[in-house]
């Protein structure tokens, strides 16, 4: 069998978003330009290596409360922006 990277989209905090977490939004076609990563109820911090891992992607990672994330991300779209967003519900 081919190699096809593991996804997890069981995030149920921002304690659980991980490298691996995040490997369907590094095989999305086309490449998307930014994440925008809802936290819940407050912005939480990420771990550096998973944010510097996304950027070596090509990817730019934005980390908000989810309705400040929601936000963005119809902001990014409405301005034809290759945009995602990771959110979990606050």
């Amino acid at each position: 069998p081919s190699s096809v990277p593991s996804v997890s989209p069981q995030v149920g905090s921002y304690r659980d978003i991980s490298r691996e977490s995040l490997s369907l939004f590094r095989l999305l076609e086309p490449q998307i330009e930014i994440l925008v990563l809802g936290t819940g109820d407050r912005v939480e911090r990420l771990h550096p290596a998973v944010l510097k891992q996304m950027r070596e992607c090509g990817i730019a990672v934005e980390v908000q409360d989810t309705p400040n994330a929601c936000a963005t991300f119809n902001f990014l779209t409405s301005e034809k922006r290759v945009a995602a967003a990771g959110l979990i519900p606050p």
